[in-house]
Protein backbone atom coordinates (compact mmCIF):
# COMPACT_ATOMS: atom_id res chain seq x y z
CA UNK A 1 0.00 0.00 0.00
CA UNK A 2 1.34 3.28 -0.92
CA UNK A 3 0.00 6.68 0.46
CA UNK A 4 0.25 9.65 -2.37
CA UNK A 5 2.92 12.39 -1.83
CA UNK A 6 2.26 15.79 -0.07
CA UNK A 7 3.39 18.31 -2.69
CA UNK A 8 4.89 21.24 0.10
CA UNK A 9 4.94 24.21 -3.18
CA UNK A 10 3.53 27.29 -2.93
CA UNK A 11 -0.43 27.07 -3.61
CA UNK A 12 -1.79 28.83 -6.75
CA UNK A 13 -4.11 30.82 -4.96
CA UNK A 14 -3.44 34.06 -3.25
CA UNK A 15 -4.30 34.91 0.33
CA UNK A 16 -7.85 35.79 1.06
CA UNK A 17 -8.09 39.65 1.70
CA UNK A 18 -8.55 40.52 5.57
CA UNK A 19 -7.12 37.35 6.37
CA UNK A 20 -3.38 38.56 7.24
CA UNK A 21 -2.16 39.45 10.53
CA UNK A 22 -0.31 42.57 11.51
CA UNK A 23 1.10 44.18 14.16
CA UNK A 24 -1.11 46.68 16.39
CA UNK A 25 -0.31 50.35 16.40
CA UNK A 26 -1.60 50.23 20.02
CA UNK A 27 -1.13 47.47 22.70
CA UNK A 28 -4.75 46.65 24.23
CA UNK A 29 -5.55 44.33 26.84
CA UNK A 30 -8.31 42.01 25.46
CA UNK A 31 -10.53 39.30 27.72
CA UNK A 32 -11.48 36.58 25.27
CA UNK A 33 -15.01 34.85 26.71
CA UNK A 34 -16.15 31.51 25.04
CA UNK A 35 -16.98 28.35 26.33
CA UNK A 36 -15.00 26.55 23.36
CA UNK A 37 -11.64 26.18 24.84
CA UNK A 38 -10.15 25.47 20.96
CA UNK A 39 -12.21 28.81 19.91
CA UNK A 40 -11.04 30.93 23.04
CA UNK A 41 -7.40 29.81 22.92
CA UNK A 42 -7.21 30.32 19.27
CA UNK A 43 -8.61 34.05 19.71
CA UNK A 44 -6.02 34.64 22.37
CA UNK A 45 -2.99 32.86 20.28
CA UNK A 46 -4.02 35.31 17.31
CA UNK A 47 -4.68 38.54 19.45
CA UNK A 48 -1.01 38.34 21.28
CA UNK A 49 0.42 37.43 17.19
CA UNK A 50 -1.29 41.48 16.67
CA UNK A 51 0.82 42.14 19.57
CA UNK A 52 -2.02 42.26 22.34
CA UNK A 53 -2.60 41.19 25.70
CA UNK A 54 -5.09 38.29 25.50
CA UNK A 55 -6.28 36.62 28.88
CA UNK A 56 -9.27 33.97 27.93
CA UNK A 57 -12.07 33.22 30.45
CA UNK A 58 -15.12 30.02 29.58
CA UNK A 59 -18.38 31.57 31.35
CA UNK A 60 -19.99 34.64 32.16
CA UNK A 61 -19.30 34.34 35.86
CA UNK A 62 -15.31 34.34 35.55
CA UNK A 63 -15.83 36.86 32.89
CA UNK A 64 -17.29 39.06 35.06
CA UNK A 65 -14.60 38.74 37.88
CA UNK A 66 -11.99 38.67 35.42
CA UNK A 67 -13.16 41.98 34.27
CA UNK A 68 -13.37 43.56 37.59
CA UNK A 69 -9.82 42.14 38.78
CA UNK A 70 -7.94 42.88 35.58
CA UNK A 71 -10.03 45.74 33.63
CA UNK A 72 -9.85 45.13 29.99
CA UNK A 73 -9.94 47.71 27.61
CA UNK A 74 -11.49 45.21 25.36
CA UNK A 75 -13.73 42.21 25.95
CA UNK A 76 -14.82 39.45 23.28
CA UNK A 77 -17.73 37.83 24.26
CA UNK A 78 -19.52 34.71 23.05
CA UNK A 79 -22.94 35.10 23.23
CA UNK A 80 -23.71 31.25 23.77
CA UNK A 81 -22.44 30.45 27.38
CA UNK A 82 -23.35 27.98 29.88
CA UNK A 83 -25.45 29.13 32.83
CA UNK A 84 -25.54 33.07 32.15
CA UNK A 85 -25.87 34.41 28.15
CA UNK A 86 -23.40 36.75 26.52
CA UNK A 87 -26.10 38.83 26.79
CA UNK A 88 -27.53 38.37 30.34
CA UNK A 89 -23.32 39.13 31.34
CA UNK A 90 -23.13 42.24 28.66
CA UNK A 91 -26.57 43.60 31.09
CA UNK A 92 -24.93 43.15 34.21
CA UNK A 93 -21.36 44.43 33.28
CA UNK A 94 -22.88 47.70 32.14
CA UNK A 95 -24.18 48.49 35.47
CA UNK A 96 -20.88 48.15 36.96
CA UNK A 97 -17.89 51.17 37.02
CA UNK A 98 -15.59 48.39 35.10
CA UNK A 99 -18.12 47.97 32.44
CA UNK A 100 -18.98 50.97 31.84
CA UNK A 101 -15.59 52.43 30.22
CA UNK A 102 -14.43 49.21 28.18
CA UNK A 103 -15.13 48.08 24.44
CA UNK A 104 -17.63 45.03 24.54
CA UNK A 105 -18.12 42.84 21.68
CA UNK A 106 -20.30 40.02 20.51
CA UNK A 107 -17.94 37.22 19.33
CA UNK A 108 -20.78 34.32 18.39
CA UNK A 109 -21.90 32.22 15.76
CA UNK A 110 -25.30 34.02 16.12
CA UNK A 111 -25.51 36.57 13.09
CA UNK A 112 -29.77 37.15 12.48
CA UNK A 113 -30.27 40.41 12.38
CA UNK A 114 -32.84 39.87 15.95
CA UNK A 115 -29.64 38.66 17.30
CA UNK A 116 -27.46 41.93 16.67
CA UNK A 117 -30.60 44.21 17.74
CA UNK A 118 -30.52 41.58 20.58
CA UNK A 119 -26.71 42.49 21.52
CA UNK A 120 -27.32 46.21 20.81
CA UNK A 121 -30.27 46.33 23.71
CA UNK A 122 -27.66 44.48 25.76
CA UNK A 123 -25.17 46.96 25.40
CA UNK A 124 -22.73 45.53 23.15
CA UNK A 125 -20.56 47.67 21.28
CA UNK A 126 -20.32 45.68 17.89
CA UNK A 127 -21.68 42.04 17.12
CA UNK A 128 -19.28 39.97 15.18
CA UNK A 129 -20.60 36.75 13.50
CA UNK A 130 -17.71 33.90 13.56
CA UNK A 131 -15.35 32.87 11.92
CA UNK A 132 -14.46 36.76 12.06
CA UNK A 133 -11.64 37.49 9.37
CA UNK A 134 -8.39 38.67 11.59
CA UNK A 135 -8.15 41.87 8.91
CA UNK A 136 -11.60 42.66 10.24
CA UNK A 137 -10.99 41.81 14.16
CA UNK A 138 -7.40 44.01 13.21
CA UNK A 139 -9.37 46.77 11.85
CA UNK A 140 -12.26 46.93 14.58
CA UNK A 141 -9.38 46.66 17.77
CA UNK A 142 -7.56 49.65 16.05
CA UNK A 143 -10.65 51.63 15.90
CA UNK A 144 -11.35 51.54 19.40
CA UNK A 145 -10.65 54.53 21.29
CA UNK A 146 -8.21 54.08 23.54
CA UNK A 147 -9.23 54.38 27.60
CA UNK A 148 -8.64 57.50 29.08
CA UNK A 149 -8.43 59.71 25.64
CA UNK A 150 -10.87 62.01 24.22
CA UNK A 151 -11.07 61.12 20.38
Amino acid sequence: MRLPRLDLAAPDSEPREGNEVTASSRRRSILVVDDNDDAASSMAMLLRMMGHDASIAHDGESALRGIEADRPDIVLLDIGLPGMSGYEVAERLRKTPAGKALRLYALTGYGQEEDRRRSAAAGFDGHLVKPVMPGDLFALIESAPVRGLVA
